[in-house]
């Protein structure tokens, strides 16, 4: 039986003059521009203003990728603090190595910032982003396709994912001047990214059905891919920090996972609020409403 191969990029970066161009960081970007888009469309239709979802973005953004690398070098800090570790590459966010833990967290405070600026409840800024931070999750996760990382355990499945020693952004060549393969692993990566896709359609699903409000979308997006999560991180071998055997992120997917549960309980029952502010303000009978007036969006007296 002659096993299919999944192939993996020999290259992941390229040099544009003295400006290197990295496909770890496009593939964020692109994720990025995604999410904006996606998040604009439910935002619109939950009778938001345009333009708002960019104007959060410029907070969140930012504050998510500082958060995402903190939350890497804080759970990996063996390569950066370790025994033969350098402390300088914890800034080299270039290189690869978000956590999207950390990405959620600071990203939710720059968020929060941005729509206590605007007059916006946070909850339902939250429920309109929750698929589109799905979609960028997936998007993302071809960036470590092309950096060649975040694979799993060895393997002969024919989706078998093909890895090669990896040196400064390039497959390393051996003395036939030819890429060098590791060998073959689970695509952990690929894994990811089809399951975030799923749960991506399922969370838009429930929202339409069921007319998920007060955070509730967004806690059903933590939800499902803390559970996909939870059992890709079982097949991953790449270095991770450890408690009582098992990887730092498999406890955290069950704590966090366990939390969105619980506040789902809670909020179970509510109407979705509606904001007052867009084309589509036009609302079912019957659900309940966060009016915010332009008034809100006005800068404060500075007396």
């Amino acid at each position: 039986m002659i096993l299919a191969t999944i192939p993996s990029p020999t290259q992941g970066v390229w040099d544009l003059g003295p400006l290197p161009i990295r496909a770890y960081a496009l593939c964020i970007v692109a994720g990025i521009v995604a999410a904006v888009l996606l998040t604009e469309k439910r935002w619109v239709a939950r009778g938001g203003a345009p333009g708002d979802v960019l104007d959060i973005a410029v907070w969140a953004v930012p504050f998510g990728i500082i958060g995402g690398r903190l939350y890497h070098v804080i759970s990996s800090p063996r390569a950066y603090f370790g025994r033969g570790g350098d402390p300088l590459r914890a800034f080299a966010i270039w290189e690869g190595g978000l956590g999207i833990w950390g990405a959620i967290a600071l990203g939710g405070v720059g968020a929060w910032i941005a729509c206590r600026r605007r007059g916006i409840p946070l909850p339902a800024f939250a429920d309109a982003l929750a698929p589109g931070l799905l979609v960028a999750q997936a998007i993302g996760r071809l960036g470590n396709w092309f950096n060649n990382e975040l694979y799993g355990g060895p393997t002969t499945l024919p989706w078998k994912l093909k890895i090669y020693e990896w040196d400064g952004g390039r497959a390393a060549l051996g003395a036939d001047n030819q890429p060098i393969v590791l060998g073959y692993f689970h695509p952990t990566f690929l894994y990811e990214l089809l399951w975030n896709l799923a749960a991506a359609a399922f969370v838009i699903w429930a929202d339409r059905r069921f007319r998920l409000g007060h955070g509730r979308a967004f806690a059903l997006y933590v939800l499902s891919y803390c559970v996909g999560r939870l059992w890709i991180e079982l097949l991953r071998t790449d270095p991770a920090e450890h408690f009582f055997g098992v990887r730092l992120n498999v406890f955290t997917s069950i704590i966090v996972g366990l939390g969105a549960v619980v506040y789902l309980i809670v909020q179970r029952g509510k109407p979705r609020e509606v904001i007052h502010r867009g084309p589509a303000a036009q609302t079912d009978p019957g659900i309940d409403a966060v009016r915010v007036s332009e008034d809100d969006h006005r800068p404060a007296d500075p007396g």
